[in-house]
């Protein structure tokens, strides 16, 4: 993948609002890019193999991996620049749903929206950002689900 273009400048925590949107640009899967990434972390036949996918799994064609999409989305959220330079870990990613298979050709961006804001009660630098991410296809379906949360910086009054 190629490297992102930021398309927002970063947000400390205290510069967001629960609700606020950020949408990713796209990301098109490759077979070839399906293939790799199923023989290093994922290598299910459905994931790995053209002809068997065709012919045996339930979703009539090679698939990317669960996992494959995940990672893509993680990159293409960051690609939004959304947490750039103030992030300063994933606290939890809870609700994963993979709602519809991934083919090659498919091209994907996230819907990030804050869903809550929560200060940290003993760290008085940082704070907990609640997302919701919607992942969509070319189509407008949704393919994808999650809630992240992340550990995000305070800006320091001086700063």
């Amino acid at each position: 993948m190629a490297e992102p273009t930021q398309s927002v400048a970063a947000h400390f925590f205290d510069d967001l609002t629960v609700g606020a949107q950020f949408t990713s640009p796209g990301f098109t899967f490759t077979e070839a890019g399906i293939i790799d990434f199923a023989w290093q972390f994922d290598p299910q036949p459905f994931h790995t193999d053209v002809e068997h996918a065709r012919e045996h799994s339930i979703y009539g064609g090679l698939i990317a991996s669960g996992y494959h999409t995940l990672s893509v989305c993680f990159r293409l959220v960051h690609a939004t620049g959304l947490f750039a330079g103030t992030n300063n870990t994933g606290r939890n990613l809870d609700e994963v749903r993979f709602l519809k298979p991934v083919y090659a050709g498919d091209t994907l961006h996230v819907i990030a929206t804050v869903r809550s804001l929560t200060p940290s009660g003993s760290r008085t630098d940082r704070g907990y950002v609640g997302m919701a991410w919607d992942v969509r296809n070319q189509k407008g379906e949704c393919v994808l689900t999650a809630k992240p949360e992340h550990v995000v910086m305070r800006q320091i009054a001086g700063d």
